[in-house]
């Protein structure tokens, strides 16, 4: 079988020159309507987390109480 001319080049390692776009490149700026939305999902995410904080609360004590009652070896 006959090798295929890309066999025979050399790998440089080297990457491709990126490409042009034909998009104007645009400023960094603030996105209010993602910020109203991240906001939501945080509030959200803390009212349904709150009842459960005192659980971990004692989860997280019980926890210290047994490392403090258990020997380290």
């Amino acid at each position: 079988m006959a090798a295929s001319p890309d066999d025979e080049t050399e790998d440089s390692g080297r990457l491709p020159a990126p490409l042009r776009s034909v998009t104007p490149g645009s400023r960094p700026h603030r996105d209010e309507g993602m910020d109203v939305f991240g906001w939501g999902v945080f509030l959200g995410l803390l009212v349904l987390l709150m009842p459960l904080l005192p659980f971990i609360v004692i989860v997280w004590g019980i926890s210290k109480v047994t490392d403090m009652l258990t020997p380290s070896p």
